[in-house]
């Protein structure tokens, strides 16, 4: 359901863009993700950090996008989300016991220090390469193939990573003992 959550401001940018052009598409992630942000502090009576930093970006480059009437500035959301991502995972490496990964992921899998930290930087080179794709895609390409980029293709290379990554830790998976009955 989360999912959903944070994946309903792209969606409804998709839509309206395909409608409308990307200036009122910029308008509807404008305003929703505002109404992700007020929900959330409606419903928790708080916001978490990302959502309120891309919300934040989301309003300054939109509002530049609408303001200037060029739509460089939207186009470099993703990116600049992307590489915060990437910043903050590298940081978490360099800052306390645990890596972001770990601290996300620790209460359901135990794994050693070291495939942590491995797993953790895997995360940052994800993020600094997404945000790299998206530049390449959106001044490279027409608007329209970057839209369906930052929709699919940004989705769809998140999903092969995740996927990937539930490979590599696999391998450090506990097998459950086998209960063997006795007669």
């Amino acid at each position: 359901m989360k999912f959903l959550f944070d994946l309903l401001p792209v969606l409804l940018f998709f839509v309206a863009y395909k409608l409308d052009g990307i200036y009122v598409a910029t308008a509807v992630l404008i305003v929703a993700s505002l109404a992700q942000v007020a929900w959330q502090l409606l419903r928790h009576r708080r916001v978490e950090k990302m959502l309120l930093i891309t919300a934040l970006l989301v309003l300054v480059l939109g509002g530049a996008t609408l303001l200037l009437q060029d739509e460089t500035f939207i186009k470099w959301k993703p990116t600049v989300v992307n590489w915060l991502f990437a910043l903050t995972f590298l940081g978490s490496q360099l800052i306390g016991g645990k890596t972001l990964v770990e601290r996300m992921m620790g209460g359901a899998i135990e794994l050693p220090a070291e495939i942590w930290s491995r797993l953790n930087s895997l995360w940052v080179a994800f993020f600094a390469l997404m945000g790299a794709a998206n530049l390449y895609v959106a001044f490279n390409f027409d608007t329209n193939i970057w839209v369906d980029f930052k929709l699919f293709g940004m989705l769809g290379l998140t999903l092969v990573f995740v996927v990937l990554q539930s490979f590599y830790l696999a391998r450090y998976l506990k097998k459950p003992a086998v209960e063997t009955s006795e007669e």
